[in-house]
């Protein structure tokens, strides 16, 4: 999914992509390898700082996802991998608003996140860093309407072996509306 992405963003124009929840950064440099122009966010000032030691070449910001120090529509990409877990459901609409504000029109989306099954919404679960929920693929784009985004490619993985739950990917794109089709 990561190459899928960045393969978009590239098609699409480039320009800066945010690395939103980056942790330690373990993922930006990856991206960049990728061909784009990122930099990573990270409300926690120790992971920012581990990832700016690990790569002082590229940019790490203290930020929360819920009000990101951004212009509008300043951004061709934004990635949240397995960063938006964290937030309670109910503080989710707002980050993905958030999200769509700092998009450009035509901008895509890329959301890693906890699986839980198509039954259920949304599932609280046990994480060793912090409290964090898990989403339905469905539940999650009925979220991500409204804020003004389209799925265009989506992707449900069966556990690993060594994992309790299966991973959701989204990739979407920021429409010109909330809600409306390009």
């Amino acid at each position: 999914m990561l190459g899928v992405f960045a393969e978009l963003v590239r098609a699409d124009g480039g320009g800066p992509v945010a690395d939103v929840g980056c942790g330690p950064g373990r993922l930006t440099p990856y991206l960049v390898d990728l061909g784009l122009d990122v930099f990573g966010i990270d409300l926690s000032p120790e992971m920012i700082r581990l990832a700016r030691a690990a790569r002082p070449d590229l940019r790490y910001e203290v930020g929360t996802m819920e009000t990101l120090a951004l212009d509008d529509a300043a951004l061709s990409g934004l990635m949240a991998w397995y960063s938006i877990i964290h937030l309670p459901p109910e503080r989710v609409p707002g980050a993905l608003t958030e999200f769509a504000r700092v998009l450009r029109p035509g901008g895509r989306l890329l959301l890693a996140f906890q699986s839980t099954d198509e039954e259920l919404d949304m599932q609280p679960h046990d994480h060793r860093v912090a409290p964090s929920y898990r989403w339905s693929l469905r539940r999650m784009e009925e979220l991500l309407r409204p804020c003004g985004f389209r799925t265009v490619t989506r992707m449900l993985r069966d556990r690993e072996p060594d994992e309790i739950y299966g991973a959701s990917y989204l990739i979407a794109i920021r429409t010109d509306g909330a809600g409306a089709p390009e």
